[in-house]
């Protein structure tokens, strides 16, 4: 009998498959103005993005890729300059796929 994978608090969607990849995107805490950021890894339900603003569990964020509009996502974990989100409503597949693409192909090894 296999045993399902080990789930931590921080990393709920990692049951979804995962891509690496190096994307410059807007981000926003509600209510502010957008800043650069850049995004680390990402699946259909969220995203690792790497910024030096202070971000806490539970904010909501906003998170525009380039071509795309703003999606809502939510923080899930936060270590040192990185944190975890998820978005509201999951990425459809062929707009994950077209991101990837999109983003540094060194990057994606």
């Amino acid at each position: 009998m296999s045993a399902l994978p080990e789930r931590t608090d921080h990393h709920v969607s990692r049951l979804h498959n995962r891509q690496t990849v190096l994307i410059g995107v807007r981000v926003r805490r509600k209510g502010e103005s957008w800043f650069k950021s850049r995004i680390t890894d990402m699946s259909l339900n969220g995203f690792k993005l790497l910024s030096f603003v202070k971000l806490r569990v539970g904010m909501e964020v906003w998170v525009m890729f380039p071509g795309f509009e703003g999606r809502k996502a939510y923080v899930t974990w936060v270590a040192n300059h990185e944190a975890g989100c998820e978005f509201e409503n999951a990425l459809h597949p062929a707009i994950f796929d077209h991101i990837v693409r999109m983003s540094d192909p060194l990057a994606r090894g």
